[in-house]
């Protein structure tokens, strides 16, 4: 009981090799240790199908878990990001776990995403598709000879596109026939097959004709045999051939989807992790200095040679004590000029209004100066205050975010997303658990709701694709290396046209405290 001395990772490396199962299902409250987790999982997900639901993905279900188990539950982009990346299927309802794990257990996979459905109801069928495209699958068109030989063999008012309507006296002669002429289909990858008992439907003698298709092709079908106790007799006879039959085209639907995630992502292959050339001794030496100095937090003005460390391109900044030293610092840099407040107790300048943008002279470095640090004493008092940051103005992209948090069951959470000031309201951000490679970060910059914006819409050219991979990917090399590092934000990284690369204009990162690390013990 609540895994005194057997885990969920270690079943599922013992289950990975038994000749005798064809899918793993797991019940999830807390994972001890995620990234052993994930690393098992990824081996055993290339054997057979693992499908996973987790409890405690809301607040009140997170501290049910805890009092349960005394388990921490984990956060919710965590497990999804750790699932996603292992290999693992996600069943949102005990319901799905088990539709699931009936398609993998008893039919062939499918070679991809093309579905024909064949019923004798029209509305069924129409649901189905909805169900089918809403889980991203395909409707192919059926090819001409299987139209042809459709049309010659069933009724006049039948329909012979996909869905494939035989109408409601459809004998099992009828389906049967069906069912051989579309699974042949080379543009069909799998089959769902509806009834509805009706005045002259055989339920049994239909399920048989089902069976006997079922036996000689290797595409998967599953049933959806609606009116409980009037198609009873079919289901259990559907079982004794192995298809498995749902009460609603929905839920075949999805069980389908779930068979085509899988197949998708084994032919997606393992990346190799490469790391890039950086200077960790220095950050190292920072770290260091700060944590004995009693801090856990760094600003922009520190946070620049970290970055520069990692080979990400930072604007030409100086730090200023005075404003006359601002006003020196932006004529060797040129006009118009950025202004900062540098203090290593405020991590959100604009909350504070310590930044003043585009100063195009002297006089306004000089105000701006003044302004900013007057703010800052005021609004947070006590604060330690270094200067203000001279900062050279870059030129308009667009804004991401980058970022990280340690979650403590498997451990640096990598974000990104929309940038700029609206990401909190916005919440367009996606997750994964670094390290990872170039596949998983463009993987994350093409999941935000708003890569289009990215992409270039209405004549506008695309951003630099490859530099926000790249960005990624070096951060997700800082995080691992630094296991110390708590929380990480770079916002905004200004992407600009493609070619012409990415700037991170504002980085804070949180560590743990001197003697302790943020990792998972």
């Amino acid at each position: 009981g609540n895994m005194a001395d057997v885990s969920e990772t270690e079943l599922l490396r013992a289950w990975g090799d038994d000749s005798e199962s064809r899918v793993i299902l797991i019940y999830v409250e807390g994972l001890p240790d995620g990234q052993e987790f994930m690393q098992v999982a990824r081996e055993v997900s290339r054997k057979k199908p693992i499908v996973a639901i987790k409890s405690g993905v809301t607040a009140s279900g997170s501290r049910a878990v805890s009092s349960h188990t005394g388990s921490l539950a984990g956060s919710e982009a965590a497990y999804k990001a750790a699932f996603q990346q292992a290999g693992v299927l996600r069943a949102e309802s005990m319901e799905a776990l088990f539709d699931f794990a009936r398609a993998f257990a008893y039919q062939p996979l499918p070679r991809g995403d093309r579905i024909c459905i064949v019923t004798n109801a029209g509305g069924p069928g129409i649901l189905a598709t909805d169900a089918l495209e809403h889980a991203n699958m395909q409707l192919p068109h059926l090819s001409s000879g299987t139209v042809e030989a459709l049309t010659s063999s069933l009724p006049g008012e039948a329909s012979v596109a996909n869905p494939v309507d035989l109408l409601g006296d459809a004998s099992a002669q009828r389906y049967e026939m069906a069912l051989e002429l579309t699974l042949k289909d080379e543009n069909v990858d799998g089959l769902l097959v509806i009834i509805t008992p009706q005045a002259v439907t055989d339920i049994e003698e239909t399920a048989h004709a089902i069976g006997r298709v079922v036996k000689n092709t290797d595409k998967p079908v599953l049933a959806c045999f609606m009116g409980e106790s009037r198609v009873r007799a079919g289901i259990d006879l559907l079982q004794e051939y192995g298809v498995p039959s749902y009460p609603f085209p929905e839920r075949a639907a999805e069980a389908l989807a779930a068979m085509n995630a899988y197949v998708r992502a084994q032919q997606v292959p393992q990346e190799k992790i490469e790391r890039r050339d950086v200077d960790s001794d220095t950050v190292r030496q920072l770290f260091d200095r700060v944590r004995s100095e009693g801090r856990v937090s760094i600003g922009d003005s520190e946070a620049r040679g970290i970055l520069v460390a990692y080979g990400l391109p930072v604007p030409e900044s100086r730090l200023a004590k005075t404003p006359e030293e601002a006003i020196k610092i932006a004529d060797e840099i040129g006009y118009p000029v950025v202004l900062k407040i540098a203090s290593p107790d405020i991590l959100h300048k604009t909350d504070v209004g310590g930044v003043k943008l585009n100063l195009g002279s002297a006089e306004d470095v000089r105000d701006a100066f003044d302004l900013i640090v007057y703010r800052a004493q005021r609004y947070v008092e006590g604060a330690y205050i270094w200067g203000c940051l001279v900062q050279e103005m870059v030129p308009k992209g667009r804004e991401v975010l980058v970022g990280m948090s340690r979650d403590p069951q498997f451990g640096p959470l990598v974000a990104f997303g929309l940038g700029g000031i609206y990401v909190e309201a916005l919440k367009d951000v996606v997750f994964r658990v670094a390290p990872f490679g170039a596949q998983e970060a463009d993987e994350m910059i093409h999941e935000i709701r708003a890569y289009p914006l990215l992409d270039g819409i209405r004549g506008e050219p695309r951003a630099d694709h490859e530099a926000m991979v790249d960005s990624l990917l070096r951060i997700s090399q800082l995080v691992t290396d630094f296991p110390e590092i708590v929380e990480l934000d770079i916002n905004p990284l200004v992407v600009f046209d493609e070619g012409r690369g990415a700037v991170a204009l504002d980085m804070r990162l949180i560590l743990a405290p001197a003697g302790e690390s943020g990792s998972q013990e």
